[in-house]
């Protein structure tokens, strides 16, 4: 009942804060070519504080991996409950992933940020590799990582 109502309060947080309406945003993440496995991702949001909001999408299966998407590891302490229902397969080297999510008006303009950690087996980990404030003027920017992502947008 606990995990359940943790939940429901993760979700709520992140589509319909202050009761706001809810919209479609697509997340594009391109990679650069570095030439190794597929990388994992996590896509989480933070508060104006730096305060861990909610997972948005874990890219990669394997939760024994997780650990190295350290930024979003320590804010949730690696619990697979961030995480259920909202994964999928890593991402090769030079492939794109793009999502389409239903996020909440709210969160735009508000002060939060949008945090993307990536690893790769057998290369470094790369926590906090982008970091965007959620903002309107800020959708359809292109921003580069700091080593994976050759590429991160959001679309409104």
């Amino acid at each position: 009942m606990k995990s359940l109502l943790a939940s429901l309060a993760l979700t709520t947080a992140l589509t319909v804060p202050g009761l706001a309406l809810a919209r479609p945003v697509t997340l594009t993440t391109t990679l650069n070519a570095y030439g190794g496995d597929g990388a994992y991702l996590a896509l989480y949001v933070t508060d104006a504080t730096g305060a861990y909001v909610g997972s948005l999408w874990m890219a990669g299966g394997k939760s024994k991996y997780y650990e190295h998407l350290s930024d979003w590891y320590r804010a949730t302490g690696g619990d697979p409950a961030q995480i259920n229902g909202i994964t999928g397969a890593s991402v090769g080297a030079g492939r794109t992933l793009e999502i389409t999510l239903d996020l909440a008006d709210a969160l735009f303009d508000a002060g939060y940020t949008l945090h993307v950690d990536a690893a790769v087996e057998e290369m470094r980990d790369s926590p906090n590799e982008v970091a965007v404030p959620l903002t309107s003027a800020g959708a359809g920017t292109a921003v580069r990582g700091r080593r994976y992502v050759a590429s991160f947008s959001y679309a409104m």
